[in-house]
């Protein structure tokens, strides 16, 4: 076939080369290298991937030289993103360092009931993140919190993080003060109050259910966590005190200063609260060289706590293992599968991939539910190809926006549906920013945590079921009549 002179629309089949390659790719790492796939290989996948859809788009018209531009924009789209995860990481080793992460799992320890204890957590979080409207946040801070208490009790940590994601993700998709809430609304021409009540309705649904399905994995035991609270007690001077860096970033989330802004002086107050509680434990941790004035050891003992995470000596293995941890180097393999990921999202957008594949769904949608359903559908693809939860809340909400109209369904149907799958889903694909993100805060695989996310799960779920239902479905004024037809014999 003759390349063409300029940029020509996919076919089917060449859309689907790059999808289908990097899905049989990532399946194959999987495979080989199990959860070490995330270290490395499937970066190796979506770059092969990425190559794949350059070819693609070469052979369409497309020159070498736009594709490029389009995988470095889609890149510097996600800095952002990779800003957080460095200051995710300096948060952790500092609070690691100073002993907040260890005060929220001794008194964790001692008023959270392991029966209950992942019903729990997903509560806490679905609370916060709706008073604060942001997943990240909330799993960078009192996730951690959690996933050390879950350790320490000896529970399912892919449990734990599953519950902590469901109820993080109850915020980032129904709290006004979300950015993807916000973006759902506009996306769609609707009011954020409007898109927000709407919302509320099956995330509700859905948070019910999860808390059922948490209290139901629930696992009974006599736990006796003495040893435990013990040793927390001789290694660490325990204080309401150390609770102040995680005060200071909900207090700084809610007064809505940047993430990064956010979390890195929360990581920074770490910092200065080890300084003042436990100097002595910086100053061992920086091993400084002799005859250093013990100020500029504890400088260094918190800049190296920032740079590379702490490493907990105490001697007790379970706050060794709880404590050694963070620093912004351990997020350098997330970091780099978002760059690949984003890469190979924004080749795919450019060639057209997306679109391609979405178009069939769009004219095949004729009744309310299959019209939802396919929303959903383009939406979680949207997800997958592009590698980003804010491209699969505009793309398809911009590109089903004459279908919903033109059949007469209110603005708020159509940002309810992308906002009930683009957001939650993006934590169930290991290279989606979120999905990374996630893995790489909790410490737990995409993989492994991913048949507990429940509220991610089923967040699409009900939104299709009410469709077919014709449950919180509003029609505006001018609705068609043939579209009232077609859904009278679905």
């Amino acid at each position: 076939m003759k390349r063409p002179a300029s940029p020509q629309p996919l076919s089917l089949f060449e859309a689907l080369v790059p999808v289908v390659a990097l899905i049989l790719l990532v399946g194959l790492s999987y495979y080989l290298f199990g959860n070490e796939g995330a270290n490395g290989p499937n970066q190796v996948a979506l770059v092969v991937a990425g190559m794949l859809a350059v070819l693609v788009g070469w052979r369409r018209g497309h020159s070498l030289a736009s594709l490029g531009e389009a995988a470095n924009a889609s890149i510097s789209s996600g800095v952002g993103a990779i800003l957080i995860l460095f200051a995710v990481g300096a948060l952790i080793g500092t609070w690691a360092l100073c002993g907040t992460i260890v005060a929220m799992v001794y008194y964790g320890l001692k008023l959270l009931s392991p029966d209950y204890f992942y019903v729990t957590a997903a509560s806490i979080c679905a609370l916060i993140s709706f008073c604060i409207g942001t997943s990240w946040t909330v799993a960078g801070t009192i996730g951690i919190g959690l996933m050390g208490i879950a350790q320490s009790m000896g529970l399912s940590t892919a449990i734990t993080a599953g519950a902590v994601i469901s109820g993080a993700y109850f915020g980032d998709k129904s709290s006004p003060l979300s950015d993807s809430a916000n973006l759902a609304a506009a996306a769609a021409g609707v009011g954020l109050y409007e898109h927000v009540r709407e919302t509320l309705v099956t995330s509700l649904v859905a948070l019910v259910i999860t808390l059922f399905v948490f209290y139901w994995l629930g696992e009974p035991n006599h736990f006796d966590a003495s040893s435990e609270v013990a040793a927390m007690q001789n290694a660490f001077h325990l204080s309401p005190v150390l609770f102040a860096p995680l005060f200071l970033v909900v207090l700084l989330t809610l007064l809505r200063l940047p993430p990064f802004t956010t979390i890195f002086l929360g990581a920074l107050a770490g910092g200065v609260v080890a300084a003042v509680v436990a100097p002595g434990r910086v100053i061992t941790f920086a091993a400084a060289r002799e005859g250093v004035p013990n100020w500029i050891a504890v400088i260094k003992g918190i800049w190296l706590a920032i740079a590379s995470g702490y490493k907990s000596t105490t001697g007790e293995p379970v706050i060794d293992a709880l404590l050694t941890r963070g620093g912004m180097d351990s997020m350098l393999s997330t970091i780099w599968l978002i760059i690949a990921a984003l890469g190979f999202g924004g080749v795919v957008e450019k060639c057209g991939v997306i679109e391609r594949l979405i178009a069939p769904v769009v004219s095949w949608a004729k009744g309310r539910g299959a019209l939802v359903a396919s929303v959903v559908a383009a939406t979680i693809a949207t997800n997958v190809v592009a590698a980003d939860q804010f491209i699969a809340v505009v793309l398809p909400a911009r590109m089903f926006k004459n279908a919903f109209a033109a059949r007469g369904y209110a603005p708020t149907v159509l940002s309810r549906s992308v906002g009930d799958s683009a957001t939650t889903t993006g934590a169930l694909i290991p290279w989606n920013s979120c999905g990374a993100y996630m893995a790489a805060t909790l410490g737990v695989s995409t993989f492994v945590y991913g048949p507990y996310a429940v509220f991610c799960m089923l967040s699409p779920i009900i939104t299709i079921a009410f469709a077919y239902a014709g449950i919180r479905m509003p029609r505006t004024s001018h609705a068609a009549t043939e579209a009232s037809e077609n859904e009278a014999s679905e």
